[in-house]
């Protein structure tokens, strides 16, 4: 099985030795996303829902670079800052996934950039 490297310029750039993602067969695995904007390389907004949004963005344009969707998506992981955050999350959250959503882990977490309140990493299958 070959593997093909993932990279758009519609998410963030990797900041370190590490893919956007990386397409494996029939699978699509994406690296932990955070609310970059991919345009300025800041941090989008300061609320969760934002952030939530902005990550979920990110992406999704992974996804559609590599020819996949979010409907294709399999395995979500989500990083929270504050587990407090977690209703909020869910409510921008549920809209990318409004029907069969993905199987999920949610923890909380503690991030290296300063604002940062979410990240997500995604699995993704499609035949």
């Amino acid at each position: 099985m070959s593997k093909e490297f993932i990279r758009t310029p519609k998410a963030p750039q990797p900041l370190g030795p590490y893919s956007q993602g990386i397409r494996a067969g029939n699978f699509l695995f994406v690296a932990g996303q955070g609310p970059i904007d991919p345009k300025t390389g800041k941090i989008t907004g300061a609320d969760i829902e934002t952030q939530t949004n902005r990550t979920l963005q990110n992406i999704q344009a992974i996804l559609e670079a590599s020819g996949f969707s979010l409907r294709d998506v399999v395995k979500v992981s989500i990083f929270l800052k504050n587990a407090s955050d977690f209703q909020k999350m869910n409510e921008a959250y549920k809209t990318y996934f409004p029907e069969n959503p993905p199987t999920r882990t949610t923890v909380e977490a503690g991030f290296v950039a300063p604002g940062m309140l979410v990240e997500i990493d995604a699995i993704a299958f499609h035949e």
